[in-house]
């Protein structure tokens, strides 16, 4: 068993605020990890994100946060397009990582940081870890039985709306509360196949495995947003529709909107020739068991927001101290992120794209 690992959180916006600080400053958790630093660019989050939480050192900037002996692993909050390049610092630094969705934004960047971390001897952990509910592992099973028989397609996905422009963090008048969304609408690290679809596409691969190939459609429904008065101009496709081709006949679809619903709780719907799988349920029977829990979300964090991403960091604190590697992989994300990138070359140039990685 190792020692009290020391966390730094990078960005003090809304995920941060929403698990990180809640999650990690409980009691159970102190006999194997505290956040010992925070750092963000924005002037006086950090120091307002430390004083509330009692985080004992704040920066503005990741070198000096990564420079800070008492921190041995980060959690990256921070907006998706910037993940690479603070990934890449904190594994040269010597830091173990967690990665909120997504990992990177390209399979480049995730080889990159899969093979700098091998060579530095680093940890990393991708959310999210969907594989690590109970009930996808009974699904999972069930499909393998042939409790639906041969698997002939599926579908997964959701459609957005306006919730990053209305959620907590985003209307208030402190430094706290008013956390800019802009970042979500445009390139490289916006949009909402790597933002929520994510979900869906990590559930779909963890329950029928490795995809082949990808053709799509995509473009942008909506030029511009509007927040607390003013305009965003958006850049990145806001409406895509992924064909994914698993082999052996197997078909999916996958999107992310800025409209409609989303498939149950993120779980795909998959159809065979003897039934089916619809959120959570195998022909009807309930997969999802009274008490099931991640195995860290227990006590109080089954009630704090975020919960599945509490989960994932502690994956990564479980794997430092006692060094069992978590199914909550760099690898299973850089397929997810294949499957994006893949996705958006296919819509561009109209000709179907066979994927480089897998899991």
């Amino acid at each position: 068993m190792g020692d009290v690992l020391g966390m730094g959180v990078v960005g003090a916006g809304a995920i941060g605020l929403r698990c990180a600080f809640n999650h990690l400053t409980q009691e159970d958790v102190k006999d194997r990890v505290r956040i010992t630093a925070v750092c963000d660019p924005v002037p006086g989050r950090a120091e307002a994100a430390a004083k509330k939480f009692g985080v004992p050192k704040w920066y503005l900037s990741l070198e000096e946060l990564l420079a800070d002996k008492n921190v041995d692993a980060v959690t990256l909050g921070s907006p998706i397009g910037l993940h690479y390049q603070q990934g890449l610092a904190a594994i040269a630094a010597g830091k173990h990582v967690h990665f909120n969705k997504t990992m990177a934004t390209t399979v480049a960047e995730c080889d990159d940081l899969i093979a700098r971390a091998a060579k530095k001897n680093v940890r990393l952990v991708a959310s999210p870890g969907m594989m690590l509910h109970p009930f996808n592992q009974r699904i999972k099973a069930k499909i393998k039985e042939g409790a639906i028989g041969q698997v002939v397609w599926a579908a997964t996905g959701v459609g957005v709306g306006d919730y990053h422009l209305t959620e907590d963090f985003r209307n208030g008048n402190d430094v706290l509360t008013d956390v800019d969304p802009t970042w979500y609408f445009r390139r490289p690290g916006g949009g909402p196949m790597y933002d929520v679809t994510v979900y869906c596409l990590h559930n779909l691969t963890g329950l029928l495995g490795p995809a082949k190939r990808v053709t799509a459609l995509s473009g942008m429904c909506l030029p511009k947003r509007e927040y607390r008065g003013r305009t965003i101009k958006c850049d990145m496709d806001d409406s895509t529709f992924i064909s994914i081709d698993f082999g052996h006949a197997v078909y999916a679809l996958a999107f992310g909107t800025v409209a409609g619903g989303v498939t149950r709780g993120f779980n795909p719907s998959i159809f065979g020739t003897a039934g089916s799988v619809v959120g959570t349920k195998v022909n009807d029977q309930e997969m999802r068991q009274e008490g099931d829990h991640q195995p860290h979300v227990v006590g109080v964090h089954a009630k704090l927001p975020e919960s599945h991403v509490y989960e994932d960091i502690m994956q990564l604190v479980d794997w430092v101290r006692e060094g069992t590697a978590s199914i909550a992989c760099a690898e299973h994300a850089r397929h997810v992120i294949d499957i994006i990138e893949s996705g958006y070359r296919a819509a561009e140039t109209g000709q179907t794209q066979t994927l480089k990685t897998t899991f």
